[in-house]
């Protein structure tokens, strides 16, 4: 299709709009919802890049908390303990090894969950906010109608 004719057909449209008086597009406000919309998304991603710094950063941590533990268990079980007594420290190692990978794997999980939800609700958030500003915008608070 030649320029001229696609001109006539846009042409078209507008008159079908301007014929039927519906509101024209305010391309300033079309432009402000995008940016609003490509910061909530950088937000969120900010969000949950955080969230996944700080899981990342206490497994660290937990790591090391169990290098330590097992480079203690291995002084104590070595230091002239009898059979049984080194038996009973290997149990309540693996015992509390055991609490502590389940105490461990709750807490990521819930950092993971809580750096999700937050990601969401900036998100969430500036849905409502576009919501809003549409709902305005046709009750003939944020707009004008030209014809």
């Amino acid at each position: 299709m030649s320029a001229d004719k696609q001109e006539n057909l846009f042409d078209m449209f507008l008159n079908l709009g301007r014929g039927l008086n519906l509101p024209q597009a305010d391309m300033d406000k079309i432009l402000e919802n995008h940016r609003k919309n490509i910061q909530a998304l950088e937000k969120a991603a900010k969000t949950a890049g955080s969230g996944a710094n700080a899981v990342m950063e206490r497994q660290r941590e937990m790591v090391a908390d169990a290098v330590r533990e097992m480079t203690d268990l291995s002084r104590n079980v070595t230091s002239g303990a009898g059979s049984a007594d080194m038996m009973a420290r290997q149990a309540d190692f693996a015992r509390r090894s055991f609490e502590t990978a389940v105490r461990n794997a709750s807490e990521l999980g819930e950092m993971s969950s809580k750096s999700g939800r937050d990601a969401m609700q900036v998100l969430a958030d500036r849905m409502n906010e576009s919501m809003e500003e549409i709902r305005s915008f046709y009750s003939g608070k944020g707009g004008s109608k030209k014809s």
